[in-house]
């Protein structure tokens, strides 16, 4: 009989206790999101550096302008790249280039510059994109953190799954797995703090290929400002006809 009813109290708090870990995770994704992006719109001045043999080969600048539900629009600001723009509606990507007037559908993982991938620019959130539940957890640096583990749960994702090491205090971001939907590690991030406005954030990204390792390329967030720009520029059509220069 007392074996019956600890199994009965057990069926019982089986929603309660799976209710607690989607909170817990939820929300150490939303803190961890907060430090890269504090505010839902915003303009992100980006800068995005290529290097071999920690040499740099290349560096890039673009304006990222985020919206909530996954919105968000890049103006290349490079000389070799002037006049392109990239526009994110939830799953669906269009590359929209100088000379031509018909968007180009594209991916999240093709290539922007070294391992960044337009998914790695335009998208500044995991708690849109990702469930998952917590993992292991062990010391990295000397701070004690643990591992998110997370599935994509939107087509559009970036990856497939992301095992995320955050401070198990703050929930700062650390490291990370990206990998595909082949099941294959596509590359490793590892996260930079900094100081903004009197707080904490992410300063940067660098990422390192999984199997080149002399390659990395590293993703510096200049500037983050409370910017929301009007709907009309989250349309394909509209920004076919568009230079955006002043943007």
């Amino acid at each position: 009989m007392f074996n019956l009813l600890k199994y009965w109290l057990f069926l019982c708090l089986l929603p309660f206790n799976a209710a607690h870990a989607d909170s817990e995770i939820q929300q150490r994704l939303l803190q961890a999101d907060s430090y890269r992006l504090q505010s839902r719109s915003a303009k992100v001045v980006t800068i995005v550096s290529q290097y071999k043999h920690q040499q740099r080969t290349k560096q890039h600048r673009y304006h990222v302008y985020i919206r909530p539900e996954q919105k968000s629009l890049v103006v290349f600001k490079a000389s070799a790249e002037r006049g392109q723009k990239l526009l994110m509606l939830g799953d669906k990507y269009w590359l929209l280039m100088p000379n031509s007037r018909r968007p180009i559908r594209i991916t999240p993982m093709q290539k922007l510059l070294g391992e960044a991938s337009v998914g790695d620019i335009s998208t500044l959130t995991w708690s849109e994109s990702y469930r998952g539940k917590i993992g292991d957890s062990a010391e990295l640096n000397g701070k004690p953190a643990i591992k998110l583990q997370l599935q994509a749960k939107t087509s559009g994702a970036t990856y497939q799954k992301i095992e995320l090491w955050v401070e198990q205090a703050n929930n700062f971001p650390l490291q990370a797995d990206l990998y595909l939907r082949s099941g294959k590690l596509a590359k490793q991030a590892y996260f930079s703090a900094g100081q903004r406005d009197g707080r904490i954030v992410v300063q940067s990204m660098t990422l390192i290929d999984s199997i080149q390792s002399y390659k990395s390329t590293q993703i510096d967030y200049q500037s983050v400002t409370d910017y929301r720009l009007a709907d009309k520029y989250y349309n394909p059509a509209y920004l076919s006809q568009q230079s955006l220069d002043q943007l």
